[in-house]
């Protein structure tokens, strides 16, 4: 049988340059924030919503066609049951246009028509229930199978993304706490697992994963959301399908009858594949996903106190230790002095790959600081970084360190030398002054760049053993009682770099040396 002309067969102008030219969409993330103040399921949930309304949709058209087969056998009754079913306003009609032409404009034409098929024969009760309805059913299972597979991804996708945010929204409050701890007590010690460097290094690592699953998520989202069109389409063509089946069961019957079911058809046919999701997109253009929005970058955000001068370390770099194990020589790590006074060890400087833990953290006032050596020097103390429990179980440690050249330990050396002091001692070194009644304890050979007492290096630039400050107490009183012993000095007149702060020091891409430090620091180049 050959399909009627329809009014349907009129093609209408594509509508598709009206989705990207009528979008004003708002970014649902702002790249400069943290913790973006959305919801990440909020487009899923519409998204299942939409597909609800059009269950719902086929499922009225269910219903009309079934009310229509038993309409057919008990003749002018029964049609009024017809007419009931599709009385009722659509379930989350707003979701469907209110002009003509769409949706709700086919079910308005439905309940006009049908008031006028209320007399009309049972002849096609068997085509309808053979043919017009298994095609709605499938259509329907097909509807609740995607809803269903949105649910179950997007679902899975937007906890990640709120377990990820919780994470890194927790890390930067401890760091705020933190910093203004860090303000308030200067001279106060600091937990080696709350020093404010780490904290924010844990949040960078954090941080990098919240926008991994955001983005992630993300792109889940809007490809599930560039599907609905086609899908829509689908649903669109399996219902103007099902209608011109059901037109053509239908013609046998009274001239009357077939001209209402085609204008049934032709009003579903006159609906665009893309009508209301055009119309759809156009009402919620601020909660749908704009798919010309660039992803998030990590470059591009900041977080509370990511500046804070207790996050800038003093120095850091590259240097060698001495393996316990002495066959094994020296390894290679990244070492940082922090304002906290830490001297932490990294395997390396990435704070992406894995969370970057120390391999090792001294707490620079309980150690002491030997002597240079050419490139190297020693540094005794325990290790802090395993926690309360294990470090009970730690014992000072004598520590050998080897920089790259002897201009960069006798950076190194200054800086943690500088560390090991309170910030009083500044403060109250006018006091100790007299108590300096050698000579010799002036000496240029006696003083170190960074004020305090000789790292054994004599003019002659021979070395000596290293000498500890632990030392210094018994010899101090040795030579208050002989007045003989050069070692008793303690810095008074502190250098110009012993008087600036440490904390400026920044870190940089230089690959000329193997530590960076900052105009104003501590780490003095020896001349």
């Amino acid at each position: 049988m050959s399909t009627p002309t329809s009014p349907a067969d009129v093609k209408l102008p594509q509508r598709s340059g009206t989705v990207s030219s009528g979008f004003t969409r708002r970014t649902s993330m702002s790249d400069d924030e943290a913790i973006p103040d959305t919801d990440s399921s909020e487009t899923t949930n519409l998204l299942l919503e939409r597909l609800r309304a059009w269950k719902h949709m086929c499922g009225y058209l269910e219903d009309y066609f079934s009310a229509t087969a038993k309409v057919q056998k008990s003749q002018s009754k029964d049609y009024e049951k017809i007419l009931k079913a599709v009385n009722e306003p659509l379930k989350e009609g707003h979701h469907f246009s209110s002009s003509a032409g769409g949706v709700a404009g086919l079910f308005e034409n439905l309940r006009n028509n049908t008031q006028g098929m209320v007399t009309m024969y049972l002849d096609g009760e068997k085509n309808i229930k053979n043919g017009v309805l298994p095609t709605l059913e499938r259509l329907h299972k097909e509807i609740k199978n995607k809803s269903k597979e949105l649910s179950t991804g997007a679902t899975k996708g937007a906890k990640a993304v709120e377990k990820a945010r919780n994470l890194t929204q927790k890390h930067i409050e401890l760091l705020g706490q933190n910093s203004a701890c860090f303000d308030a007590a200067a001279s106060g010690k600091i937990e080696q697992h709350h020093d404010p460097y780490l904290l924010k290094r844990g949040i960078n690592h954090r941080l990098n994963n919240q926008v991994n699953e955001e983005n992630n998520h993300r792109q889940d989202i809007l490809a599930v959301q560039n599907s609905f069109q086609q899908f829509e389409a689908h649903v669109l063509q399996t219902v103007q399908s099902t209608m011109e089946q059901f037109h053509q069961h239908m013609g046998g019957q009274l001239e009357r009858q077939q001209a209402m079911y085609a204008d049934i058809l032709g009003t579903a046919q006159r609906i665009p594949p893309d009508f209301e999701w055009i119309n759809f997109c156009m009402r919620n253009d601020a909660t749908l996903v704009n798919p010309d929005s660039p992803p998030r970058s990590f470059s591009s955000i900041t977080f509370p106190n990511m500046d804070h001068r207790s996050t800038q370390p003093l120095i850091e770099g590259s240097l060698e230790r001495r393996s316990r194990a002495v066959i094994k020589g020296y390894n290679t790590g990244y070492y940082v002095v922090t304002p906290a006074r830490y001297l932490h060890e990294f395997k390396d400087n990435d704070d992406f790959r894995r969370d970057p833990a120390p391999e090792l953290s001294l707490y620079l006032p309980d150690c002491v600081v030997g002597a240079i050596d050419g490139v190297k020097f020693n540094v005794k103390g325990k290790d802090v970084s395993s926690g309360k429990i294990g470090n009970a179980f730690h014992t000072n440690t004598e520590l050998s360190f080897k920089a790259h050249t002897p201009n960069d330990a006798e950076k190194w050396w200054s800086v943690i030398k500088e560390a090991t002091r309170a910030p009083t001692v500044a403060a109250a070194a006018p006091t100790a002054a007299p108590t300096l009644a050698s000579p010799t304890a002036t000496s240029p050979a006696a003083i170190s760049p960074s004020g305090a007492a000789s790292p054994s290096r004599s003019v002659s630039g021979q070395t000596q053993p290293p000498t500890y400050a632990e030392n210094e107490m018994e010899k101090t009183q040795s030579a208050q009682a002989s007045a003989a012993a050069p070692v008793a000095a303690t810095p008074v007149s502190a250098s110009p770099a012993d008087a600036s702060p440490t904390a400026g020091i920044s870190r940089t891409g230089s690959t000329a040396s193997h530590f960076h430090t900052s105009p104003g620091g501590s780490a003095v180049e020896k001349s």
